[in-house]
């Protein structure tokens, strides 16, 4: 992996950091779809059980395909991964690795309390990791201003963070306003982020 001096970093090439983070997503969400078991049964009753964690397998889809999206978009903002951003990127994937399990959970128990918060707070953290790693690619970016210009502009990164943990609260009062929430955070960032693309000049 090439490596230079840069305002007294080590600099690393992106490549490496795209191709492991994309390895790592795809096996994610692999895992994720191994929740759903072989029904006991040939009709499509059988099929009725699977459907709680269907739903929740496909929020967590749409979830970890949104960041990989926006994790590529993120990384097109700079040549120079300090070994900071290294760290923050794996901060941000092992979030990610841990919604397979809060999927499984939440699915298998739809009206509990505690897998709901789990599963929420698990995204609130995802949501903080990216924010972090964020920020980190972003003050190596020649175009900095320009990006934090854009950033502003758009408030769904606050509301998101907003939503994750009010999820998390309301779980112990009705999970269905949980759930709600969790789904709202998901239809918001349906349109992938153009805030990149936009400074970088399209």
């Amino acid at each position: 992996m090439k490596t230079h001096e840069a305002d007294g970093h080590i600099a690393l090439t992106k490549n490496r950091l795209e191709a492991f983070s994309d390895a790592v997503i795809a096996i994610i969400i692999t895992i994720a779809v191994l929740d759903f078991k072989v029904p006991q049964g040939t009709s499509f009753a059988a099929l009725l059980p699977l459907v709680p964690v269907f739903f929740a397998y496909l929020v967590s889809f749409q979830t970890i395909g949104t960041y990989w999206n926006n994790h590529h978009q993120l990384l097109r903002a700079t040549e120079h991964i300090s070994a900071g951003i290294m760290w923050f990127n794996l901060h941000l994937l092992f979030w990610l690795s841990l919604i397979p399990f809060a999927t499984g959970w939440v699915g298998a128990n739809p009206t509990a309390a505690v897998p709901p918060a789990f599963y929420a707070g698990v995204l609130l953290c995802a949501a903080f990791a990216y924010m972090f790693l964020q920020q980190a690619v972003v003050y190596h970016s020649e175009k900095r201003m320009r990006i934090r210009e854009e950033f502003f502009k758009q408030k769904k990164g606050l509301v998101s963070l907003s939503c994750y943990a009010l999820a998390a609260l309301m779980a112990f009062i009705n999970p269905l306003i949980s759930d709600a929430l969790i789904v709202a955070v998901s239809l918001i960032w349906f349109i992938p982020d153009q805030r990149i693309d936009r400074a970088l000049g399209g």
